[in-house]
């Protein structure tokens, strides 16, 4: 390789290259399974016979709330259950203007159950729409107004008990029905949030049902915890109408901080000596979010303020008693410290430290640490508070115990969503997060290695779609003779946790590796963690020894969070979304996680593919890709804005922009490369607006709005290009799919657009590359579009675009032809 194709060039920041393209109109046309025909005499007779068994209970559970001084939000909740031959039509259960909620939709085997909240005389609805049914109403136009299409999905109608509202795991529903756990109760926000929340917290805690002081509000629900045995709420859930969904709470993970180092090191006054410390001006800080950081060890005191410690209850003080945050705080400073430490090298730090303990240590009140949402939310405000306008990213390495919810959005997940997206704020200053992927942590389960690791789920709050979710690999396998790693260098840690089984429309995750440590085969003891295969780090009782050993993904968040804050200080005026997108495109898979997840007896298809990014992410990112161009391998990074929706008078909303980039692009240097092989990879990066609930995925979705790439095939013009792209919108909208017929892409459009995060990879000749200048970002479907009640359909979406072209295996210079075509004052120094 020449010294010109080493060269270190900025990436190149193209203005205005999108043009607005308004969306065409089209009728959605929604394809159904065929409907069941039913004895349309029977059938409505024996659900009007299920609603009046429904008006006696009607008036036990309105005498029980109004004893508790329940004035408004009277009511009842009902459950219809489906047949096991059609999906029940849940949607139209709905009826805003008689208050009327759909409270969850949950599938169970062959049949759906949708649990639907009643205010106290609106019975009589449902009745009136089987009389309709059983009278085969037709309208003025001869129209059947029968509600055919409902009816004939509904099985039965019942009340719903304690079990139609639980929306987790079935198997973590207590059996001990008087063991006193702690719940997440979510609360539908109704007409009046803060009355419906108030109105609950008097009712429970009259029933003798402790609630947790902290709610996490969302725009259609409102999270709380209480603490009850099963039984108490079987005899109030008449009572306590106002629940919309039960979950259960969370435990936090174990820490990894007592491993013994292989040996002490003392060299830590050497490494200060040659350390520079960047001025704590206009530089950013890494926010650990943990147990705390004792800030007194001496390779922290320079970057960690006494200002700087803060806590998300004062009673619980900021000093860390776990030493978890403090090992996590020297990962996020200097890396792995056995490099800093085996180096003469002087090392310049640019980014500071924060904190802010998110766990007690001991002597909390029981159930306080537990109410991680909320204590998230907390734990956010205190540095910002602080120093409002510093630039940070938050980098948390604390995960529940477990992978239950298969992706499944929790109020944990949820809260982070909201926090980097800034919906309180209507998007203003939206923040970068950074999260482990949660760990494997039994000796059993490493022994399975590789396939405990298959299904092992990510772990709360990971599955968050705008943090950026870091899992572990491994290039530690050096031992003394006679002994072995259990991966291979470059494989998957054998402590990282995966999204294989999750429900497969959630988000790929993790989105990239980092070091996280390897474990000792043992063949009679089973695997060992070891000195050796650690990562070197300080430790919280520095008087006793100032360096310990860290492993696993919260070894890796911290490296993941230090990468972050040195793009943040290279580029500085680069929004949170391309940071996240920037340390994504640079990630490449090592050749032993393309061995270990993809065929080796046969080419990989897309959906192959998919499985390695559900184990590997996209790979192992690397600052200099990040950071710098090549002359032969450049990046383009836009941030451009775009309203997904819109509404008219009178009208639903509907799609509104689409931008069509017109790239700065190398046409004749491609051309004239003809038959070379070359690579483009595209990112494209935004941050949702969450409303979590379990209602199902249509109209009732989770992401406030998605976001698609395609670009120009080398055989369109570009008004064939316009309609693909508009007929590719309208499929996403109607829930249909049109075969992904573009095979150079690695995953293609139907696996990559998952989450709110999407890379994909296009590979092939230099001469096809030439004429595909031209990129479309468009919306999809989300709840700002979908439900119009709320009125965010007109809300903007920012997102970032980063593009690559690289031609490993030439010298051709693409770089300085592309920053001809782009405006001195857009061409970065770094």
């Amino acid at each position: 390789m020449t010294d010109q194709r080493r060269a270190n060039l900025p990436h190149l920041f193209p203005q205005n290259t999108s043009s607005l393209e308004p969306f065409t109109s089209h009728r959605v046309v929604v394809r159904t399974s065929p409907l069941p025909e039913r004895d349309r005499a029977q059938h409505g007779n024996a659900l009007q016979g299920q609603i009046q068994q429904l008006r006696p209970i009607a008036e036990q559970a309105k005498e029980a709330q109004q004893a508790l001084g329940i004035q408004d939000g009277i009511g009842l909740r009902i459950q219809f259950e489906s047949f096991n031959d059609v999906k029940l039509a849940f949607e139209s259960l709905a009826n805003k203007p008689k208050g009327i909620e759909l409270l969850n939709y949950k599938e169970e085997g062959e049949h759906g159950f949708a649990t639907v909240f009643v205010p106290d005389g609106k019975l009589d609805y449902f009745e009136r729409v089987i009389a309709e049914y059983l009278n085969d109403r037709k309208g003025a136009k001869g129209q059947s107004l029968d509600h055919k299409a409902l009816i004939n999905t509904i099985q039965s109608i019942h009340v719903a008990q304690l079990e139609a509202l639980w929306t987790d795991d079935p198997e973590l529903l207590p059996t001990d029905d008087n063991n006193v756990i702690w719940w997440e109760a979510w609360l539908p926000v109704r007409e009046n949030r803060e009355a419906t929340l108030a109105n609950f917290t008097q009712a429970a805690e009259m029933l003798g049902i402790r609630v947790l002081d902290g709610a996490l509000r969302f725009p259609e629900r409102t999270i709380l915890l209480i603490q009850s045995s099963k039984a108490q709420l079987q005899r109030s859930v008449l009572a306590l109408n106002s629940i919309a969904e039960l979950r259960r709470a969370k435990e936090t993970a174990d820490f990894f901080d007592s491993f013994t180092p292989a040996e002490q090191h003392q060299w830590t006054e050497d490494l200060l000596e040659r350390t520079t410390f960047a001025a704590p001006e206009n530089i950013p800080y890494v926010c650990i979010l943990d147990t705390g950081v004792n800030h007194g060890h001496p390779l922290l005191a320079p970057v960690l303020a006494n200002l700087d410690l803060h806590t998300v209850e004062p009673d619980w003080g900021v000093d860390d008693r776990h030493g978890h945050g403090t090992n996590m705080a020297g990962l996020a400073l200097y890396g792995d410290l056995s490099n800093a430490l085996d180096s003469a090298v002087p090392l310049t730090i640019g980014h500071r430290l924060e904190s802010v303990k998110l766990l007690p240590s001991n002597g909390a009140n029981a159930g306080d640490e537990k109410n991680y949402g909320y204590n998230t939310v907390e734990a956010v405000a205190r540095p910002e508070i602080t120093a409002p306008f510093r630039a940070r990213v938050f980098s948390m390495a604390v995960t529940t115990i477990d992978g239950r919810d298969r992706g499944r959005p929790s109020s944990w997940s949820s809260a982070l969503d909201r926090l980097a997206s800034d919906a309180d704020a209507q998007g203003a200053t939206p923040r970068l997060f950074v999260i482990s992927a949660g760990n494997i942590r039994s000796p059993t389960d490493w022994a399975a290695y590789p396939e405990r690791n298959t299904l092992m789920g990510i772990c709360d709050p990971a599955q968050s779609w705008n943090a950026l979710t870091v899992g572990a690999f491994t290039d530690l396998v050096d031992l003394p003779p006679g002994l072995s790693a259990v991966a291979e260098q470059g494989g998957l840690s054998p402590f990282s946790t995966t999204s294989q089984n999750w429900v497969n429309h959630y988000p790929l995750k993790p989105d990239v590796l980092f070091e996280g440590g390897n474990l000792i085969q043992d063949d009679l003891m089973g695997p060992a963690t070891a000195g050796e295969l650690s990562l070197l780090t300080t430790h919280h009782l520095p008087t006793e020894r100032p360096l310990t050993l860290a492993t696993a993904t919260s070894a890796a968040t911290s490296l993941c969070s230090r990468m972050a804050a040195q793009l943040m200080a290279t580029y500085p005026q680069l929004w949170p979304e391309s940071i996240r997108a920037l340390i994504v495109h640079s990630a490449e898979w090592t050749d032993a996680m393309k061995a270990m997840f993809l065929p080796k007896d046969r080419p990989p298809t897309k959906q192959d593919y998919e499985r390695l990014v559900r184990h590997c992410g996209f790979g192992v990112p690397s600052l200099e890709r990040a950071v710098w161009s090549a002359s032969n391998s450049l990046t383009l990074a836009v941030e451009d804005t775009l309203h997904p929706f819109k509404k008219l008078r009178g009208k639903e909303p509907s799609l509104c922009d689409m931008h069509l980039h017109e790239l700065p692009w190398p046409k004749d240097e491609l051309e004239a490369l003809g038959a070379t092989p070359v690579e483009m990879t595209v990112t494209l990066s935004y941050f949702i607006e969450p409303n979590p609930s379990a209602r199902g995925r249509s109209r009732y979705r989770y992401e406030s709005h998605g976001l698609r790439f395609d670009v120009k095939r080398p055989t369109e013009d570009l008004a064939r290009f316009r309609a693909r792209v508009n007929a590719a919108a309208v499929d996403d909208e109607s829930g249909t799919s049109n075969q992904d017929n573009d095979p150079a892409w690695t995953l293609g459009k139907l696996k990559r657009h998952k989450g709110s995060l999407h890379q994909d990879t296009w590979k092939g000749t230099a001469a096809a590359l030439a004429s595909r200048g031209y990129l479309a970002v468009y919306p999809s479907l989300g709840w700002w579009k979908t439900r119009a009640a709320l009125e965010r359909y007109n809300t903007p979406a920012r997102y970032a675009l980063i593009i690559s072209i690289r031609a490993p295996e030439v010298d051709t210079d693409i770089y300085s032809v592309v920053a001809a075509k782009i405006a001195p004052e857009n061409i970065i120094q770094v």
